[in-house]
């Protein structure tokens, strides 16, 4: 997190409620600790009296999820956790395996209310990983704005920014090349907006980076188009689903979703290395 105010202070107090504010989003959405409330839903298939942010994420992903066809679609651990498995063992998923898996994702069996969430079919399990992040950073956002902060830089897993730097010029980030660890594919110059990165590289199952963390639940395979799409838009929760999406969905469905979501702009890195954006994608 960078911070600008002209009072320490201020500053201070900002950034401290804006890490309170990730624990509290952690104690909820994290896959990682196992008394939080999406772990509780996914052992139990069941959680009464959700705290408001599952019930707005959820929600938000649902929309996702309907707009995209389906591409998008948070049921996707039992694929997870079987790649996960397999990879332990040194080995792939066979056919029957991923079928066995493909037929407990379905984003249509999941009931969603203020007083619970529900999984409708037997051995669903849920993952926020694919907008959990971006929502983190739009609620940091919210947090700093709400202590007088004008102008931050922050990283929750994917990237928001408000104001400017200390020069008044836009934020420069990097997008993370999808081959090379120490380099960047492109930089890109950000204000009042989020920016989130979908790519093979981050958690793969197989040295090609043929099999990773992003599923295609229509085949239980990683889409094979893409090494990374990066989305910009307004919001960090869709910034965040948007390049999960359009990386399952592929370029010309994926361009459709982008240029139907209001402000949002993109860049994709495919296969082979080459590298495009929309008209409006904010390069360096």
């Amino acid at each position: 997190m960078t911070v600008r105010h002209e009072r320490a202070n201020v500053a201070d107090r900002a950034i401290s409620a804006a890490l309170a504010e990730i624990e509290r989003i952690e104690t909820v959405l994290s896959l990682y600790r196992p008394d939080s409330e999406i772990c509780r839903l996914n052992r139990d298939g069941r959680l009464d009296h959700p705290h408001p942010y599952f019930v707005e994420v959820l929600c938000k992903a649902l929309d996702m999820s309907e707009r995209s066809g389906g591409a998008f679609d948070v049921t996707v651990q039992p694929l997870w956790d079987l790649y996960a498995a397999a990879k332990k063992a040194g080995r792939i998923p066979d056919a029957d395996a991923i079928a066995a898996a493909r037929a407990k994702v379905d984003w249509r069996k999941i009931e969603v209310s203020a007083d619970r969430i529900q999984l409708k079919g037997a051995g669903m399990a849920v993952t926020l990983n694919a907008i959990a992040q971006g929502f983190a950073a739009d609620r940091v956002l919210a947090v700093l704005r709400d202590h007088d902060i004008q102008h931050a830089l922050v990283n929750t897993g994917e990237i928001g920014a408000l104001g400017r730097k200390a020069d008044n010029e836009p934020w420069t980030v990097g997008i993370q090349h999808p081959r090379r660890p120490d380099a960047y594919v492109a930089l890109t110059r950000i204000e009042d907006c989020c920016m989130a990165t979908s790519g093979d590289y981050e958690t793969t199952f197989s040295l090609d980076h043929a099999y990773h963390h992003i599923f295609d639940p229509a085949t239980g395979r990683s889409p094979d188009a893409f090494s990374s799409v990066t989305v910009v838009a307004p919001a960090g929760a869709d910034a965040d689903a948007l390049a999960t999406a359009v990386f399952v969905m592929g370029v010309e469905k994926g361009l459709g979703l982008i240029q139907s979501s209001p402000r949002a702009e993109a860049f994709f890195v495919f296969k082979d290395g080459r590298s495009i954006a929309t008209r409006g994608f904010p390069t360096a």
